[in-house]
């Protein structure tokens, strides 16, 4: 029993040493990792599983382990950011997928993709039709960026020249058949409003709701549990 006891101690302050670690290398490490940060990570993690678990392994001394992996991270993040050279080394180029609306088949091939995830990378950004991406770059984090055609792009209200009302942050007031009461608060409203807007749309019983969204001129998008509608089959 003290043995699981132990461990539980060690993985709880593993874990928070592993969390303020985290914070102190930014949210860079966990929203945008390359590949530098994502072999830190690796390592990192590793680390703090075999010394919880491992009783041979001195417990402080994987601590400091684990600050020196952190502290190593930060110095070359640093380095990034002062060097071009050194950026290009450690988290590398964007590298061109597409151009001028052409494939460049042998980048596609550097980028270890095939055409399936070329395709699925545009569907994930919202470009259903590959003849409408002018450019396609593979960023240093292997996130993909694409630029339409211009005669496909969307007018700006700037091109029509008319001007923009404000429009704010929207609020989620449901989620999952769940009213979240602080983000009512935050709007000035309560839940016998929301109600009486919702039935008003005909929704009376939330259970059936998946999401529904507040913008700032108070218009309501409603996201309703459509279980039994089929999708349709993706062409490959």
């Amino acid at each position: 029993m003290e043995g699981y006891l132990f461990i539980l101690g060690k993985g709880i302050l593993s874990v928070a040493v592993l969390f303020l670690l985290t914070k102190l290398m930014g949210r860079k490490q966990v929203g945008q990792m390359n590949l530098f940060d994502y072999v830190i990570g690796i390592t990192i993690g590793s680390l703090a599983a075999e010394m919880t678990l491992n009783p041979e392994i001195d417990f402080f001394e994987g601590i400091f382990s684990l600050v020196i992996y952190a502290a190593i991270a930060l110095l070359i993040s640093l380095l990034t950011q002062k060097s071009m050279n050194a950026r290009r080394f450690f988290i590398g180029s964007p590298l061109v997928l597409i151009q001028n609306g052409e494939i460049l088949y042998h980048n596609v091939k550097v980028a270890k993709l095939d055409i399936n995830d070329l395709l699925q990378e545009a569907r994930v950004n919202g470009y259903f039709d590959l003849s409408q991406v002018e450019f396609a770059l593979m960023e240093g984090n292997g996130q993909i960026s694409f630029l339409l055609k211009s005669k496909y792009q969307p007018a700006t209200l700037k091109d029509l020249k008319i001007k923009a009302s404000y429009q704010g942050l929207c609020a989620d007031l449901v989620i999952d058949g769940k009213i979240m009461y602080n983000n009512l608060k935050e709007v000035h409203k309560d839940e016998k409003w929301l109600r009486t807007r919702l039935e008003r749309e005909g929704y009376k019983d939330l259970a059936n709701l998946f999401l529904v969204i507040m913008d700032s001129n108070e218009k309501l998008t409603i996201y309703p549990k459509n279980e039994n509608m089929k999708s349709l089959q993706v062409l490959e």
